[in-house]
């Protein structure tokens, strides 16, 4: 049996008033929002108390190749920089059956189902545990209820296809409102704590 240390396990991810992470054809759905000072604002909020990121594959081979540059880019918004500089130098762990070595400095790959590493990860440590804008990861963990927290981002537009997070299935759950803050064009930041 797993002990737990308290450690929350968080989620980010945003999505479209149709619940989609991803749109049929591409991510311009959701990509048109990610400047607003609403997304920057909930970018700040997503690792505050966070000491290790959880990622799938494709979103580590993503993020490596954008945020270690914005870290010392003067130009760039202090909120950004900041979220960059603390998912450089925070422990990563990437979720693949088909990565050989780590793509970051400080970063583990583990071929393991994700509710078995989080519950890991659960048991050792301190600060919250996120899970970074990565559905196949966030899914199974929400099928094992193992999500403490759920930072979402709604961009307010209907996608008509494409993958959804929230699929036909899961177990029940009720959630409590903790933050929300709405933008200019109608974006939402929902901040969403697991009533257990």
């Amino acid at each position: 049996m797993t002990v737990s240390t308290g450690r929350r396990v968080t989620a980010n991810l945003n999505l479209t008033l149709d619940g989609r992470y991803h749109g049929p054809a591409d991510m311009g759905a959701i990509i048109s929002y990610a400047a607003t000072e609403v997304a920057r604002n909930h970018l700040g909020r997503i690792h505050e108390t966070a000491t290790t990121a959880v990622l799938g594959r494709l979103n580590a081979e993503g993020f490596l190749g954008f945020w270690p540059t914005i870290v010392d880019n003067e130009d760039a918004d202090p909120r950004d920089r900041g979220y960059a500089k603390w998912l450089v130098d925070a422990e990563k762990v990437v979720l693949s059956t088909t990565l050989d070595t780590a793509p970051w400095a400080r970063t583990r790959v583990v071929n393991a189902p994700a509710p078995e590493v989080v519950a890991g990860l659960k048991a050792t440590g301190e600060g919250d545990i996120l899970v970074n804008s990565s559905a196949s990861v966030i899914k199974p963990l929400l099928a094992a209820d193992l999500i403490d927290r759920l930072y979402l981002m709604i961009c307010p537009e209907i996608a008509g296809g494409g993958p959804r997070l929230f699929d036909d299935g899961l177990p029940a759950s009720q959630w409590k409102l903790s933050h929300h803050e709405v933008g200019e064009l109608g974006e939402t930041a929902l901040v969403y704590d697991r009533a257990r």
